[in-house]
């Protein structure tokens, strides 16, 4: 196989982009050849801008038996992540979800289960994984560099939206519609980027308001502390109602300090490790010399494309991915956390009680604006797609 055939679940904004970025041969080892959408409107454009060559489907079991790909690219609801997956693997196809990996961890859990037992390339689309700023932070502290970590702050509040951003689509921040706010919405790359350099807490204590800053049903504000096993502590706020909003990732470990800000890495090094200096120095006042260090990040940030190109090679060449799918649940196990902990005013531990925050969810979307104003009804049962 010289080229991988592709096949792409929902042509709004993000399939689209997709489409736009494979037909423009940004990934040289595909082709698009297919399409499908709910939206007759959608397939009308894609007729109009898609050539013979790319056949267009209404009908999602007939595009699953088509053949007509090799692999699937799914851009549709965090909803139906979990759902399509499942149906893509089971049918033989490589796939691909965007972010979230879904909004709840029982169905990611079984979309996992069914990847692991799958021969074939499973990926999500988490492309801040390519930016050489953060790759760059995991080096240093996979390497040790930065010591065993003390505590890492991340305030990302730079994700303003107006009103008028969550009118424009009926299913936004709605329980039913996008099964969250903030923490589904905007901040699953950060949440992934977390704890794939910091790794998973033991437990979480979250704060949050919904419809604080806007009139939606769903979190806009959030702060929430976290605990790791060798007692770190963690700090992540975020919040679409703040303006002008900051964007810093701050690490403190044994050997000194990173920070991320202004897409620029600094590292305050210690010569010698706090712990050792702590233990050695009989001067009463002191600390231990530091060296502010711009860490240089080269390498472009490549993306969408990037994690494109890198799953097919895969596909092509059996290479390791960036992003695996199945690593799609921890990003997802923290927010969902931090709704639980916010639901029952209380800390939440990690594994946490999936049960629970299924029905407290459930509780939501039956009470949500989405679906009393559409009667559209969110299919929770993933195993009767099997």
């Amino acid at each position: 196989m010289e080229k991988v055939r592709i096949g792409i679940i929902g042509i709004g904004g993000m399939g689209t982009g997709h489409a736009k970025n494979i037909i423009a041969g940004k990934v040289p080892h595909a082709e698009l050849t297919a399409v499908f959408d709910i939206s007759a409107e959608r397939l009308e454009w894609a007729k109009q801008n898609f050539s013979d060559k790319v056949k267009i489907f209404d009908d999602v079991d007939a595009f699953f038996q088509s053949k007509a790909f090799d692999a699937v690219i799914i851009a549709t609801l965090h909803y139906d992540h979990p759902v399509l997956a499942i149906q893509a693997l089971n049918h033989g196809y490589h796939t691909m979800i965007e972010k979230p990996a879904g909004v709840y961890t029982k169905a990611v859990s079984e979309m996992n289960e069914v990847a692991l037992q799958s021969d074939k390339v499973f990926g999500i689309m988490y492309n801040q994984r390519t930016n050489p700023v953060y790759r760059k932070l995991k080096e240093l502290i996979d390497s040790g560099e930065l010591g065993e970590i003390k505590r890492s702050i991340w305030i990302i509040t730079n994700w303003y939206r107006p009103q008028s951003y969550y009118d424009a689509r009926e299913w936004r921040a709605t329980w039913a519609g996008e099964g969250g706010g903030v923490l589904l919405n905007q901040d699953p790359h950060q949440l992934d980027l977390w704890q794939w350099t910091c790794g998973m807490p033991k437990r979480v204590r979250s704060f949050m308001s919904f419809g604080k800053y806007h009139d939606i049903e769903v979190e806009d504000d959030v702060t929430t502390h976290v605990e790791y096993e060798n007692g770190a502590t963690g700090l992540f706020v975020t919040s679409t109602g703040e303006a002008p909003g900051t964007n810093r990732f701050e690490i403190t470990g044994d050997r000194g300090k990173i920070v991320i800000e202004d897409d620029k890495l600094t590292f305050w090094r210690l010569r010698v490790s706090e712990r050792e200096f702590n233990r050695d120095f009989k001067g009463g006042f002191g600390s231990p010399e530091c060296w502010k260090c711009e860490i240089p990040t080269p390498g472009e940030n490549t993306q969408h494309v990037g994690i494109l190109n890198d799953w097919v090679n895969a596909i092509l060449h059996g290479t390791q991915l960036i992003a695996p799918g199945i690593e799609g649940i921890k990003g997802l196990s923290l927010s969902n956390a931090m709704h639980l902990s916010a639901w029952t005013d209380s800390w939440v531990d990690l594994p946490f009680d999936e049960n629970l925050f299924y029905e407290k969810l459930k509780e939501r979307i039956d009470n949500s604006t989405f679906k009393k104003t559409t009667g559209k009804e969110v299919t929770l049962d993933v195993a009767g797609t099997h």
